[in-house]
């Protein structure tokens, strides 16, 4: 027996802080339409505003049967969205409408579907349990890169999201510099880092975030990028299993699958050049769902509301 990819359908949604994405996922994970759009910051009027204009150029292109099988829509976005304003180049005060906003309901109300929201990082490391690396490995540590550096925990192949759901936090990590200022994996690892490092030489780094699938060549400061993000996901790895004995990394980010390779096999060669006395050197590995994992593990947040048994194997959280 198997699962008919037509017997449901679900929207899912990706708000970053430089684009956002939505997707149609049928039953079996495989998106059957996706829109995808740019920003110098995100606000919530304009997210609904986009939310509401991707959904009704969708339903168009469905058949109406196909239409009354919509089962909801999943939300994946950064918690605490309005920090880091300056990284982002976006004025302090648009960002804080993100304190007060009720995105949830806000799209509720001009949908009319069922809204379920989750962490970005924590939605993506979903998407690789159930349709990734699940089945092959019972515990790692996934790392996703896109604007910043985030990512999940799995436990006896079920998402741990921890006592306040922040479990996986690995952008917060504290991380060593050289000048004694302390900082954090998100300073060391992240696509902003590399946007920063071609505008500060002059190049364009607009194709990031046009066409995340297919980034221009940057020569050699994207190698640079890759090398020292590298280096820093060894670091993480290596501090990550000192505290659970993980099987394996799993590494995953809002590009191309021969960036993610290059990164991969980078953070290989990196992580042997580390002391690793006392701990079992785990498996590093690419993410199998690619750049839209965000987006797929928040499509999958109606479905295992509605059809998963064990509800506390994926999401906890829920609106």
């Amino acid at each position: 027996m198997s699962l008919n990819p037509d017997g449901v359908f679900s929207y899912g949604l990706k708000i970053g802080r430089r684009s956002v994405d939505l997707v149609l996922m049928d039953f079996t994970g495989n998106i059957r339409s996706q829109l995808h759009e740019t920003y110098r910051y995100p606000t919530p009027a304009g997210i609904v505003l986009f939310a509401e204009n991707a959904v009704k150029s969708m339903h168009l292109a469905m058949r109406p049967a196909d239409r009354r099988k919509i089962s909801g829509m999943g939300v994946a976005l950064p918690f605490e969205l309005w920090n880091w304003a300056e990284e982002m180049g976006a004025p302090e005060e648009d960002l804080n409408a993100w304190r007060d906003a009720d995105i949830a309901t806000l799209l509720e109300q001009r949908l009319g579907v069922p809204i379920f929201l989750q962490n970005d990082a924590t939605a993506a490391c979903a998407a690789e349990l159930a349709f990734g690396s699940g089945p092959q490995f019972a515990d790692f540590a996934y790392f996703f890169i896109g604007s910043f550096i985030g990512g999940g925990v799995v436990l006896n192949h079920a998402l741990y999201s921890g006592r306040t759901g922040n479990a996986g936090a690995f952008g917060s990590m504290p991380f060593p510099s050289r000048d004694g200022v302390p900082c954090q994996l998100i300073d060391k690892a992240s696509v902003f880092l590399l946007e920063k490092m071609l505008i500060d030489a002059g190049r364009d780094p607009s194709s990031i975030w046009l066409t995340p699938d297919n980034w221009a060549d940057f020569g050699e400061i994207g190698e640079i990028w890759v090398d020292r993000t590298a280096r820093a996901l060894a670091t993480a790895a290596a501090t990550v299993c000192s505290v659970i004995d993980f099987e394996a990394i799993i590494i995953d980010g809002g590009f191309s699958a021969a960036i993610r390779s290059a990164i991969v096999q980078a953070t290989r060669r990196e992580i042997l050049t580390l002391d690793l006395q006392g701990i079992a050197p785990p498996v590093i590995e690419e993410g199998r769902v690619g750049a839209a994992a965000r987006a797929i593990g928040a499509g999958s947040l109606p479905l295992f509301s509605r059809y998963h048994i064990d509800q506390s194997v994926l999401f906890k959280e829920t609106h």
